[in-house]
């Protein structure tokens, strides 16, 4: 029997999320350049903001899928009464919103 992997909700959106990433890669070489050449500190943090920002809406992107498929999955289909993955997600808003 072959075992197939998982697929998760994110994956319909896979292309989406990996080019906002490649865009924050080209975005943290950008800082990296000015900080090189000496630039503006205030031009600086702008760019570090805009990073996180788009840190951020990638990951709540991506908390909405697992509430959305893994979570809601859970719960509908009663495993531990869906409470480990609500527990889950829970400590997933701990650590993310620190």
């Amino acid at each position: 029997m072959v075992e197939m992997k998982e697929t998760y909700k994110y994956h319909d959106h896979k292309d989406k999320l990996l080019k906002r990433l490649r865009r924050m890669e080209g975005q943290v070489r950008g800082v990296h350049r000015m900080i090189e050449e000496d630039r503006y500190c205030v031009e600086v943090l702008y760019q570090l903001a805009a990073i996180k920002a788009a840190t951020n809406k990638i990951g709540l992107e991506l908390i909405e899928d697992h509430t959305r498929g893994c979570v809601a999955r859970a719960v509908k289909e009663k495993e531990d009464d869906g409470e480990s993955h609500i527990q889950e997600l829970m400590e997933v808003f701990r650590t993310f919103t620190k």
